[in-house]
């Protein structure tokens, strides 16, 4: 059986929908399974080894270029992928549905009143009915069972592996960890200003733990914030730039991640390590799946899934000293 998952992005998503491929072969031993995603995230995923093959789109390069040609480019090559027995459309818009229908008719979704863009569903051949409101992660776990016919419980995710791979030339971090401390990684940036723990609060919680800390960041700003963190504390450390599979293995190095609701932090929850996650403005029972290693800190706002406001600050109003108990129970 030949499938393919649709899911362009975000980076957190793609993450977190990593996990259906584990039980997919489970269930199905010798499937071929492919992905298609954004050009920009494909390298979280593109040398995992329960993949067939990763096809990336770019969609996202050729609205910010106004290329047609690029977007020409992209249908074609998704037109000459070929035959596929199932299409499973885990992200439920307008452009990943129509993504999946140049890819084939056979196509999986979610129905109507369960995504943003109804429109999408004019391309699916079957629906399935899991409300918008629910945790994301297990609305993509029901539409792949429903579209495979298969079983897959609560239990089976409590109990997964890791679903995100690297190998030992990606662990360029080694150097920065210690062998007489615990480690722990602070991911301190975010995709939106209202996502991001303020620099001040991190610095104030690198000086609560004792522990090595190790300062993830992705772009020039998130460095500078990182900079400042380190010449504000003792403990800390910043490290190079990374790549997403050279992130994955540093994360599944340290004893404890601490970051916003973004996708880096989210490679701890897939690869089975632990973590806490700062929620303001996003909607922590939605984004996460929780564990008793996975936990949450929300701010104080009550969020509506279906409108989120990205004005929101209350991040900053979780303390240092709320993130730092919850840390050491986990250390």
């Amino acid at each position: 059986m030949r499938i393919a998952i649709v899911r362009l992005s975000a980076l957190g998503d793609i993450i977190n929908s990593a996990l259906i491929l584990q039980f997919i072969k489970q269930k199905y031993p010798n499937a071929q399974i492919e992905w298609v995603c954004e050009e920009g995230f494909a390298p979280i995923i593109s040398e995992h080894p329960l993949l067939h093959a990763v096809h990336t789109v770019a969609i996202k390069r050729a609205k910010k270029t106004k290329s047609l040609s690029l977007l020409l480019q992209t249908i074609s090559k998704l037109r000459s992928l070929g035959e596929f027995d199932k299409i499973i459309d885990l992200q439920g818009l307008l452009k990943s549905a129509l993504v999946a229908r140049f890819i084939g008719k056979n196509i999986y979704g979610f129905d109507t009143k369960s995504i943003r863009e109804g429109i999408a569903c004019k391309f699916y051949k079957y629906y399935a009915h899991i409300p918008y409101s629910e945790n994301s992660i297990w609305r993509t776990l029901v539409l792949t069972s429903r579209a495979l016919e298969m079983d897959i419980t609560k239990e089976m995710v409590e109990a997964k592996k890791p679903s995100l791979s690297y190998t030992e030339k990606d662990n360029i971090t080694k150097d920065l960890l210690s062998t007489t401390q615990k480690n722990v990684a602070f991911v301190i940036g975010a995709s939106w200003v209202s996502k991001t723990y303020p620099k001040e609060n991190f610095a104030e919680l690198a000086s609560k733990l004792n522990a090595n800390i190790i300062l993830i960041w992705g772009s020039a700003n998130e460095k500078e914030d990182a900079l400042y963190i380190q010449s504000n504390t003792k403990n800390t450390q910043v490290s190079p730039k990374l790549n997403l599979v050279q992130l994955t293995a540093l994360i599944d190095s340290v004893d404890l991640i601490i970051g916003n609701d973004t996708g880096p932090t989210h490679i701890a929850w897939a690869m089975n390590k632990p973590s806490i996650t700062l929620f303001g403005p996003t909607p922590a029972h939605k984004m996460m799946w929780e564990s008793k290693i996975n936990l949450c800190i929300e701010s104080d706002s009550v969020v509506d899934p279906l409108k989120l406001d990205r004005s929101d600050m209350s991040i900053k109003d979780i303390s240092a000293l709320r993130i730092y108990e919850k840390a050491k129970g986990l250390l």
